[in-house]
């Protein structure tokens, strides 16, 4: 490869990573609830981003391992586990800067000795196969890489990165553009996707090629940098030289040394040596070219004294560092001169050296070396600073002692150095300057003044408000507060007061985020269309809900409230029983006996057909019978049928030993045996006669299980014709205990209650579901954590019905974290109850951001939690508050999530009545638990404070409802880990273009490490099979096991001589095995565990091939071995959409979303393979079809449709005729003729035409054909309607969250009903949704596969009471990833920073206009003082108080709220878009100003239409605000080509802009004033202390030296920042500059950046790069084309989709809170409503469904 050749590949491989940037999806890198899994950072990526950090100054190397162990810290508290790995070509990227080279090997050796962490650095480059070998072992979820270097060379060096990681499937995190809220760190995630896999493997051979040609480009700049500095000397002469100095170093200090003395004596001497070697070789140069030697050797005498002196003062700097503690020197002055020119080439030279002595490090192996002080090498800022001193202010007579302690180990110091130079003398250690030469290069001003950067004006706005004292009076007495005549109090805004009833512009009724959203029905209209629509709904409803469960509706009669009986306790039976009573019993009797005899009747009229068949098939037959029993409700006729079926097994098993070989018995006979001996023992013991006793031991011994046939019936009972010998025949060749472990576990019987419940009707509830009932009769809220389809949700309904029953007033309100849920639980209220309501009351009501309907005038709400919340926050919806009896919340587990956590834990905390809190995955249950009673507490002191009773305030005008059980607030939790049916998992391998399946044991997943030092997972749970698997592994790997005959499991005391072992008794089994196998490794046998746990992994490898193309072929598999209906999960993808900036995207605040789906974090999902896998399985069948079908068929097809177009045209001309002639009855008859015939011809189209069973996978007997074109119906004119309907037709389907909700409605129905059998989807499905099955695939390997997914998404596999085996298959899935899937546990709940600006307003606004003060204020307090963050933690709770000041400290400044915190002006608009912050503030401040009054000016006066100029600068200025989705920056350097779009947003306007500016600085200055007060919060012994290997630098302040004193005063200005950062001269005055990173602040007092309400215009990077908007808003009002986005923009069409979606949604909320025409025209913008009905936009986006 040439060198321009070589050069276009590099811009080649550029350029695919420079398409791929702006399709990267800024995501939560640990997901979401906290889960996180193993991945990489490059350590170079890693080290080049740091350095570029705009607060960091070159040569501050203190500040520089700070700021990369914030980071490493914030990674490993958010659950990060990573290794760093180094490589040894990346080294060579340094050379050009060799101030880097000492820092680089520092780092390295600083992480392997002084943290935990793992650091990899044996590999030489990317494309080494030893790091495709740690890939392959370590299997890493990605790995974190820069995408632009320190210079081109080391770009191109990440590009080979970035390019091999997709190759060997492991995703990119790009180390640039990252940002971190208080649980997650967001950052640019490049997936690793087929075509870039391709890309590597067409382009090997080049890829390969050009990186040995870059690697030796570099290898040459070594060799350039080394000769310009050490001429002949190579680069083994230098290691040489390095290693020389330290064994003489060795020699002089035998005793051993900390290494910055060592580094700074070596590096010096080394420096100095080379540096004379430097200029004998320049004095040989010029004196052959016949100068002046004598001159020359003077000069040379000169700089070489000038470098001794420098030396001398960097000695001196290090014994400053050895012997000053932080807090002094990040007092230090701040030097701003730089180095001069005259010195570089030394300094460049001691650089090297100093990377020569740390690379030969190891020479101090067995030396007494301390390496703690690794990051505090040097520090350079130190160092001007001291040469300042010495070359001016000493100049001009300031002459300062250096105390002794400094100045004898400076001496000891220099005289080491003097020592180890040997070749020459380098003079006494004073004076320290000998020279003139200045170092330093002049300035006019050379130390910055941190004086002037003092924050002013530290003081709070005093007021007067009872919340507020309630909730921070604590801590104001501690607090500055102005003077009422200071200018910051007499300059706050005088706005009019904000009155919630009517318009702060219009004084117009108002509507609220309630009466904004879009009303489904009006409840109030009485036109017949209107009524119809309803009834037709609700119809629709009710078939949705029948299909959801199989539960008859009940009606509900409202009845009087009366203690409920404990039925745990026994009723004692009465002496005598009443002439009633004995009647009841005897009618009870009678209709037993008739029912008896109905259904004898039923058995004796398919007995003989039953009986016959399994003569025939007995597995069949079985199968009939079976559906009988389910059908039949009398025991002594099951009893029958069972004995029946017991005797036809018996007859059959016989029959087929007498004919075949033990080889070739088919041993489902001999389970279908046990299984009626099962039924029999259990179920019916009361009805087995001797007889009927025999039989069974008959059928026992013919299985041989000799033993049990004894303990049954000890007698001899086989005596036919079989003699005894020949018994061993019959036998299953087993003990009963394996036979009924391995091949009858998920036929074991269920340890199930046989008592009922009075309050439960429909099934027998078990222990813990009763224990859910007692709690609701109990009025007592309860955390109830129980895996998916358990039953939890019961109690839900059981509530519901309660309260239903109480009376008319009351109502329960149910929580679901997604609309498609709310949906389905509304469908499922409506069918199971109905209740007669007075006129305008509704049973069930709904209330999403989409639409409502009998929202307030239901007793069963059915929401979200943003719009419940939107409720509970009303100040006039507090009526309707106190009306509610519970509330439910679904998929607690929210909680911890990242979509709207915050609006969970509101909720929480505000609701007064008691709470059902269902989740299947909750790992720290009883944490959640205790903050939930600490809130209860709380609400009983309130209400003991109020001094009422609530349940009568609640509805004090109805006298019958007052007589309420008194509420209880006790707060259980109720436990509950076993599934009904059993999971087994099994992988899917590629070979030879075919599917194999190898079953996966869960213990494959573990490794000994991991029992040993975690056990077993909770939920890590093995079926009876994979049991007796288990044992008979560690049977075979440990020959003298001392236990191997006692957990023999035909001799285990759990299953030993049992007929019937029951599913407990195997659970007890495993736990035993569990425990042995826990206890082998804790006492010395590990490596025999390790052995077993080996041989249970499976032997086939991960082999992918083509999984699209083999995609078909894998659910024909599942369909063959009878596994439909499944299930198929792809790919999930968080997608971050930054609609603020992104300091702000991160803010807790803002992600208090309206709506779950839309706003701040979306969980996408890849739709594009969803929908494709789906057609891929649907195009098999049409193929499959195809080539089955005849030619003949298809001719005569034509030959019918021809004649049925005939026979039609003739029916339609004999209408006509008839219509014009009288009835003629020939005529008559031909008419009829034709129509008959007509009728039979499309009767034989439809079965020529008719899809062939093979060829879909539809069950046609699911549903009948009317309710089929029912629900086709609803699709009709749905953007993927008719898409759906074909694919319904194969029995297939696709679901996904972009669907609407009738086209998801239309395949959940369908597949539960069991027409769908194939359905591909994402992760939507996971969270709550109805849609069990026989097996679920895990179609597709993701980042976003964590877990918690996993649990959500397998816990669909086994329909209870259809399958007692789920079955979880993954497909293209790593073997590491599944193990990790399995093994893992899930994340705990933590909680979110609560507070945020506008929260702050909704808050104050709900406490001063609430319609019960007291009540409202009790809310407001709850959630201040109950955040999950804070719980159990003061100081945390000390640090909001002081964030809850600020905010109204800038609420007050801002003109939204008095002095008396009453709120005023623009509060009610502000607090409208709650969910936009701080874009909402920003608007306000833009109307305040009267900039949209100046922008929007219409073409002519008096006109409502504006100029083109105009509405694309106002879509600008919006896009700025509301659509702000940032691009990595680097994507600015893209040489693509954009066909429509501009792609970059422009900036705002520039008086928007100015205006913007304004109120950041504002804002700004405010915070810092925050951060100020907030900072002695700070735990100064921690701020003192890196923060990840704890290395302490407190100390006794140094107080005898004149000089440090002198250079160490300047203390004021760094009270808020981070002593470290101090060191790189920053202060408090840098907390108004934006973009100040995080780690600026003091870290210990919780409060960063991204809590200030700020909206930069432009946002950079960690490496100070700008990153650009998108412009997708702007280019798509321009042009209207979603292509468009898709093919410039780089968007995905789903994400294109939403964003449009929310952009539209946010113009016309703000559009409905401006309320009336007037007002919009007031505030200068009337171009709002002319955007929102304009056709070029809105046109395009109604077409999406906007």
């Amino acid at each position: 490869m040439g060198l321009e050749e070589h050069m276009m590949f590099l811009e080649k491989m550029s350029q695919l990573i420079m398409s791929a940037l702006p399709k990267a999806k800024h995501s939560s890198l640990f997901n979401d609830f906290v889960e996180s899994e193993f991945f990489l950072i490059d350590g170079d990526s890693l080290l080049a981003t740091c350095i570029c950090e705009k607060s960091l100054k070159q040569g501050q190397q203190l500040h520089f391992f700070y700021v990369i162990e914030c980071y490493l810290m914030d990674l490993i508290s958010k659950g990060g586990q990573f290794a760093i790995v180094f490589f040894k070509d990346a080294e060579y990227a340094y050379f050009s800067f060799p101030e880097l080279l000492p820092l680089r090997t520092a780092f390295i050796l600083h992480l392997q000795h002084n943290t935990t962490i793992d650091v990899q650095t044996e590999f030489s480059g990317c494309l080494s196969q030893g790091w495709k070998s740690f890939i392959e072992d370590s299997y890493p979820y990605y790995l974190m890489v820069a995408d632009e270097g320190l210079n081109h060379l080391q770009t191109h060096l990440f590009n080979f990165l970035i390019i091999q990681s997709w190759a060997i499937k492991v995703n990119v995190v790009l180390s640039s553009g990252q940002t971190s809220n208080i649980l997650r760190l967001y950052a640019y995630l490049m997936p690793s996707m087929y075509t870039n896999q391709t890309f590597f493997k067409e382009n090997k051979k080049k890829i390969e090629n050009a990186y040995k040609i870059l690697i030796k480009q570099l290898q040459e700049c070594r060799i350039l940098a080394l000769e310009s500095l050490f001429g002949n000397l190579k680069w083994k002469n230098m290691m040489d030289e390095a290693c020389e100095t330290i064994s003489l170093l060795k020699q002089l200090w035998p005793e051993g040394s900390d290494i910055r003395r060592v580094l700074c004596v070596t590096s010096c001497s080394l420096s100095l040596r080379m540096y004379h070697h430097f200029l004998e070789n320049r004095n040989k140069t010029i004196s052959d070219q016949n100068t002046d030697i004598q001159e020359v050797e003077s000069n040379c005498l000169n700089m070489m004294q000038e470098m001794e002196d420098l030396c001398k003062l960097h000695c001196l700097s290090v014994v400053f560092l050895l012997h000053l503690p932080l807090s002094q020197r990040a007092c230090a002055r701040f030097i701003t001169s730089h180095w001069a020119q005259n010195i570089q080439t030394f300094l460049k030279m001691k650089k090297w050296c100093e990377y020569f002595i740390l690379s030969n490090i190891n020479i101090f192996e067995f030396w007494n070396l301390n390496l703690i002080h690794l990051c505090d090498l040097s520090d350079e800022l130190l160092l001007k600073n001291i040469a300042f001193y010495y070359e001016n202010e000493n100049v001009e007579g300031l002459h300062l002692n250096l105390g002794d302690v400094i100045m004898k180990d400076y001496e000891h110091l220099w005289n080491t150095v003097s020592k180890l130079v040997r070749k020459f003398s380098v003079g006494k250690p004073f004076p320290l300057r000998t020279t003139k030469l200045s170092f330093l290069e002049k300035s006019p001003s050379p130390i910055k003044d941190t004086s002037k950067e003092n924050i002013p004006n530290l003081g709070f706005i005093p007021m007067s408000c009872e919340l507020v004292d309630k909730f921070v009076g604590d801590i104001l007495k501690d607090l500055p507060f102005l003077k009422s005549d200071d200018p910051v109090v007499t300059s706050l805004v005088k706005q009019k007061e904000f009155d919630e009833l009517v318009h702060w512009h219009s004084h117009r009724p108002l509507s609220d985020d309630y009466d904004r959203t879009k009303c489904q029905f009006d409840e109030k209209s009485r036109d017949p269309r209107f009524l119809r629509s309803v009834q037709k709904y609700h119809v629709f409803q009710r078939f949705y809900g029948s299909s959801l469960e199989s539960v008859s509706p009940k009606v509900v009669v409202t009845q009087a409230v009366k203690p409920k009986s404990n039925f745990s306790v026994p009723k004692n039976k009465k002496a005598h029983e009443t002439k009633a009573e004995i009647i009841t019993r005897e009618n009870k009797k009678r209709l037993l006996a008739k029912e008896e005899q109905k259904e004898e009747k039923k058995w004796n009229a398919v007995s003989f057909s039953i009986e016959e068949e399994m003569k025939e098939n007995l597995i069949s037959g079985i199968k009939n019978l079976e559906d009988f029993l389910k059908s039949c409700k009398s025991n002594s006729v099951k009893f029958r049928v069972e004995m029946v079926a017991l005797t036809a097994c018996l007859k059959a098993w016989k029959e087929q030993c007498r004919g075949k070989g033990e080889s070739t018995k088919d041993l489902s006979i001999a389970v279908q045996m046990m299984k009626r001996i099962h039924s029999l023992m259990e179920r019916y013991p009361e009805l087995l006669q001797e007889a009927d006793q025999q039989l069974i031991a008959r059928c026992l011994k013919y299985l041989g299980f000799d033993e049990l046939t004894s303990s049954l019936y000890p007698t001899q009972v086989v005596r036919d014709d079989i003699e005894e010998k020949k018994m061993d025949k019959y036998s299953v060749g087993m003990g009963p205990v394996r036979f009924q472990l391995q091949y009858m576990g998920h036929y074991l019987i269920r340890d199930e209650r046989k008592d009922p419940d009075p309050r439960v009707q429909d099934f027998i509830p078990d222990t813990w579901q009763r224990e859910l009932l007692d709690v609701v009769d109990n009025n007592e809220s309860a955390v109830i954590v129980a895996p998916t389809s358990s039953g939890k949700t019961y109690a839900s309904y059981y509530c519901m019905e309660k309260v239903l029953k109480e009376s008319n007033e009351g109502v329960v309100v149910y929580v679901a974290p997604t609309k498609a849920l709310v949906n389905q639980v509304a469908a499922t209220v409506q069918s199971r109850f109905t209740k007669n309501l007075p006129n305008g009351e509704a049973l069930c009501g709904v209330f999403t951001r989409d639409y409502r309907h009998d929202a307030l005038n239901c007793q069963v709400l059915i929401t979200v939690p943003a719009c419940f919340e939107i409720l509970l926050l009303s100040p006039h919806r507090q009526a309707w508050v106190k009306r509610i009896r519970y509330v439910i919340f679904d998929e607690v587990h929210c909680l911890g999530g990242e979509i709207g956590a915050e609006v969970w834990e509101h909720l929480l905390v505000m609701i007064r009545c008691p709470f059902l809190a269902l989740s299947a995955t909750i790992s720290n249950p009883e944490h959640l638990t205790e903050w939930l009673q600490s809130v209860k507490r709380y609400w009983k002191q309130e209400d003991n404070t109020m001094g009422k009773n609530r349940n009568a305030g609640y509805c004090a005008s109805s006298h019958k409802y007052q007589f309420r059980m008194k509420e209880s607030y006790k707060v259980r939790l109720v436990l509950y880990g076993e599934r009904y049916n059993d999971l087994e998992k099994h992988i899917c391998s590629i070979t030879h273009d075919d599917i194999y399946f190898d079953h996966f044991h869960p213990c494959a997943a573990l490794t000994t490490d991991h029992i040993e030092k975690y056990g077993f997972p909770s939920d890590l749970t093995l079926s009876p099979r994979e049991t007796i698997q288990l044992y008979d592994t560690m049977f075979q790997f440990w020959e003298s096991w001392p236990r191997a005959q006692e957990l023999d499991p035909e001799k285990s005391i759990h299953c030993k001589n049992k007929i019937v072992i029951k599913k407990l008794d195997a659970r007890k089994y495993e736990e035993s095995l569990k425990a042995e196998l826990t206890s082998w490794i804790k006492n010395g046998h590990a490596e025999e565990a390790k052995m077993v746990l080996r041989n249970l992994s499976p032997d086939s490898v991960f082999s992918s091939g083509n999984t699209v193309k083999m995609f078909p072929l894998l659910v024909e598999k599942l369909r063959k071995m009878e596994k439909l209906p499944a299930l198929f999960f792809f790919q999930a993808q968080v997608w971050i959409l930054p609609l603020l900036s992104i300091g702000m995207a991160l803010r807790n605040s803002y992600l208090m979303t309206f709506k779950l789906s839309f706003l701040i974090c979306k969980i996408r999902f890849n739709l594009g393979d969803v929908e494709e896998r789906a057609l891929s399985v649907r195009t098999s069948l049409e193929q499959k079809q195809a080539e089955k079908r005849s030619l003949k068929a298809d001719k005569e097809a034509h030959d019918v449709t021809n004649k049925l177009r005939k026979v039609k045209k003739s029916i339609e001309k004999q209408k006509t005729i008839d219509e014009k002639s009288q009835k003629n009855p020939r005529k008559m008859d031909q008419r009829l003729i034709h129509e008959a015939e007509h009728t039979n011809l499309l009767r034989t189209l439809e079965k020529n035409l008719e899809i062939p069973q093979e060829c879909t996978y539809a069950n046609q007997k699911a549903i009948d054909t009317e309710t089929l074109q029912m629900v086709f119906d609803r699709v009709k004119f749905t953007r993927k309607g008719e898409e759906l309907k074909a694919l319904a037709r194969r029995g297939i389907g696709y679901h996904h969250s972009s669907l609407n909700f009738k086209e998801k409605q239309l395949v959940e129905i369908l597949f539960r009903k069991g027409f769908i059998r194939v359905v591909t989807a994402t992760g939507t499905l996971a969270l709550g949704i109805n849609m069990p099955c026989k097996s679920v695939v895990f179609a597709q390997n993701s980042v976003y596969l964590d877990a918690l997914n996993y649990r959500q998404m397998s816990g669909r596999a086994g329909r209870r009471g259809q399958d007692l085996m789920g079955d979880v298959y993954f497909f293209d899935i790593p073997l590491p990833k599944i193990g990790k899937l399995i093994k893992s546990n899930v994340p705990e709940l933590r909680g979110q920073f609560p507070l945020s600006i506008t929260l702050v307003l909704r808050l104050m606004l709900l406490a001063s206009k609430g319609d019960d003060p007291e009540d409202a204020k009790a809310k407001v307090l709850s959630v201040l003082k109950h955040s999950l963050l804070s719980f159990k933690q003061p100081r945390v709770t000390e640090m909001l108080k002081l964030y809850f000041l600020f905010s109204l400290q800038f609420l007050m400044k801002q003109g939204y709220l008095d002095q008396e915190g009453k709120l005023m002006g623009f509060a009610g608009l502000v607090s409208h878009l709650h969910y936009h912050e701080p874009s909402n503030l920003v608007f306000v401040s833009f109307l305040v100003k009267g900039l949209f009054r100046n922008l929007c000016q219409p073409t002519r006066k008096g006109s409502k239409h504006f100029s083109q100029d105009v509405m694309e600068k106002l879509v600008l200025v919006l896009a700025n605000l509301f659509g702000r989705r940032l691009l990595p920056a680097k994507f600015q350097d893209t040489t693509l080509k954009f066909y429509q779009s501009k792609v970059f947003l422009e900036d705002l306007p520039e008086d928007f802009n100015d205006a913007l500016h304004e109120y950041n600085m504002n804002v700004t200055k405010d915070f810092a004033s925050f951060l100020l007060s907030v900072s002695k919060l700070a735990d100064m012994k921690q701020e003192y202390q890196l923060p990840l290997s704890k290395i302490n630098f407190t100390g006794k302040e140094c107080e005898d030296s004149q000089l440090v004193s002198h250079l160490m005063n300047c203390k004021e200005g760094r009270v808020a920042i981070s002593p470290f950062a101090c060191l790189s001269g920053n202060s408090d005055g840098d907390l108004f500059q934006p973009n100040t990173p995080n780690h600026v602040i003091l870290r210990t007092i919780g409060i960063n950046h991204t809590q200030a309400p700020v909206l930069w215009s432009k946002i950079f990077d960690n490496q100070g790069r700008r990153m650009p908007l998108n412009a997708y808003a702007l280019d798509f009002y321009k042009h209207g084309s979603l292509t468009g986005l898709v093919q410039d923009n780089r968007m995905n069409e789903g994400t294109a989709y939403e964003l449009l979606k929310d952009f539209a949604l946010t113009i016309r909320s703000i559009r409905c809170s401006c309320c009336k025409k007037e007002d919009l025209g007031g505030m200068g913008l009337p171009c709002l409503g002319f955007l929102l009905k304009e056709r070029k936009i809105w046109t395009s986006w109604e077409m999406f469904g906007f």
